[in-house]
């Protein structure tokens, strides 16, 4: 699991009631238990749900280029990711098409991805090129062409970033540059960013399925166990 040397944001008012962090195995309620926490007039505060509070953060945008899977499924998978991480790369090839083939191809489970850049520059410039070719409908072929075995040793170059285009069937490359260089592409990477940090994501990958979190590539089997669960909760 990759690990980011930046610290996470402070906590925003909406989670501050039961702040969250991401530790090696799971995020953890750090509010006290013994307590309810008090107002400033002195008035019992109404407690709040940190794993309902992280369930919300599925934005289930019909049109999010950086999703794939039906906007109502039972389900929704969120997954913080950085094209330089080896074990997101491993997720991608290893882990995800399975995921894709077995749950949202039948329409039990939506992934939505958020660009989550720990790596510096070209982590970042990757970020933006991903979401750029979303903008043409090709997010799914690059995150296939950038997570490719051998991709990251090539680095994330603007030429490489636009190589990795033309091999994603991206068909405008001209417009793919203006985008992945366009304030939209930051303000889309700042978006990500401060939402994983708000919530103290601090590795990637790192997810949530249906609010309740898995650190790091995990095996298979564990995100159809999580898969399995959350979906007997919602159709309970």
């Amino acid at each position: 699991m990759s690990r980011s040397s930046r610290k996470p944001l402070l906590i925003s008012a909406g989670v501050a009631l039961a702040a969250v962090t991401l530790g090696l195995v799971s995020w953890q309620a750090t509010a006290p238990e013994d307590k309810p926490r008090r107002d400033t007039a002195g008035t019992a505060a109404p407690r709040t749900d940190p794993a309902a509070e992280l369930k919300a953060l599925a934005r289930r945008e019909a049109g999010d280029k950086l999703a794939v899977g039906r906007a109502d499924a039972p389900v929704v998978l969120i997954e913080y990711s950085d094209f330089k991480c080896g074990y997101c790369a491993k997720f991608a090839r290893d882990t995800e098409p399975e995921l894709v083939k077995r749950y949202v191809e039948d329409g039990t489970l939506r992934i939505e991805w958020r660009n989550f850049p720990i790596f510096g520059a070209e982590s970042e410039a990757a970020a933006k090129a991903a979401w750029a070719a979303g903008q043409q409908d090709r997010f799914a072929a690059f995150h296939a062409a950038a997570y490719a075995e051998g991709a990251k040793a090539k680095g994330f170059g603007e030429d490489r970033l636009v190589e990795l285009a033309r091999e994603a069937g991206v068909p405008d490359l001209d417009r793919f540059k203006a985008d992945l260089g366009g304030e939209r592409a930051s303000a889309a990477l700042r978006r990500d960013q401060e939402e994983g940090y708000r919530i103290g994501v601090q590795s990637t990958p790192s997810f949530l399925v249906n609010g309740q979190p898995i650190a790091g590539a995990q095996p298979l089997a564990a995100f159809e166990a999580a898969v399995a669960k959350a979906k007997a909760a919602a159709e309970q």
